[in-house]
């Protein structure tokens, strides 16, 4: 089989950052941790929404899921397993990793691992750090992912960012020195750098013919899967507005709601999808 034919054949990685709009990182300067519990939560039906989305295209994902969310809505959770997805951690209350220190992070990584695995009745192989907070700063975490039962990372971006990233890092999934597996969101090489090509806000906010090249680009050029995600806030226009955040946290956050569902089915007809632990198994393989 010619290697462009081949690569056509590529199932890519989607995945879901289950936490609702509340949990956001860049809005947490105007919302309280406390006023969690008394904040109307939409995530329940936005799962259902995107669940629904993806029975009708056969598309099978993993959803890196808080602890909070899984604690208060083990609904949620048993609904994700029943449709064959898989089910991984985002941690437990969306703390930065750069903002804890290593027993913080332990406790946080045991504490969502149990309950997504109680709730849900599956292991827990994955990990996604919040916001991507991992860096060359705090690579400690690294074990302390790997000591809590944790087969792989999508924790490091190889980008360029105001809150993140580690630009020079491997785009594609590689092994750490003490085993973990580290499977990155996407990026295509551009004139010598990195571009975001795996989803979130770019997705959202580039034209959806950008996105659709560069994901071409990476599967054609590379021949490579793709590692892609959103979060369930991101199809649902209708949610609660914060005030006195910046225009920057505003641009990001609420710009092009409305048109993100019907750029996810596009993505969905365009592409074939899996979980990741399934699009990735061969690297998992010790």
């Amino acid at each position: 089989m010619k290697a462009a034919a081949r690569n056509s054949m590529l199932k890519h990685a989607l995945t879901v950052d289950v936490e609702d709009y509340f949990q956001v990182w860049a809005l947490s300067s105007q919302i309280d941790r406390n006023s969690w519990e008394s904040r109307p939560c939409r995530i329940e039906r936005n799962v259902d929404t995107i669940l629904q989305l993806f029975a009708q295209h056969q598309a099978q994902a993993t959803f890196f899921t808080l602890g909070w969310v899984a604690e208060r809505y083990p609904q949620v959770i048993k609904k994700i397993v029943a449709a064959g997805h898989e089910l991984a951690s985002h941690g437990y209350a969306h703390d930065r990793v750069s903002d804890l220190t290593p027993t913080q992070l332990r406790d946080d990584l045991t504490r969502a691992k149990g309950l997504l695995e109680d709730i849900g009745g599956q292991p827990v192989r994955g990990y996604r750090a919040p916001s991507f907070s991992i860096g060359k700063h705090n690579l400690w975490a690294l074990d302390v992912i790997a000591d809590t039962g944790h087969h792989y990372s999508s924790s490091i971006y190889p980008v360029k960012h105001d809150h993140y990233g580690i630009p020079d890092a491997p785009r594609f999934a590689f092994r750490h020195a003490n085993g973990l597996l580290e499977i990155p969101v996407t990026t295509t090489r551009v004139l010598g750098r990195n571009l975001p090509a795996g989803g979130g806000g770019y997705f959202r906010l580039l034209p959806y013919a950008a996105s659709r090249w560069m994901i071409q680009r990476v599967q054609e050029q590379d021949g490579q899967s793709s590692m892609f995600y959103f979060h369930p806030w991101e199809i649902d226009p209708e949610q609660p507005r914060i005030d006195g955040i910046s225009w920057k946290s505003r641009f990001r956050h609420y710009n092009n709601l409305d048109r993100m569902h019907g750029k996810l089915a596009r993505l969905l007809r365009d592409f074939r999808w899996g979980r990741a632990d399934a699009v990735f198994a061969e690297q998992l393989k010790i």
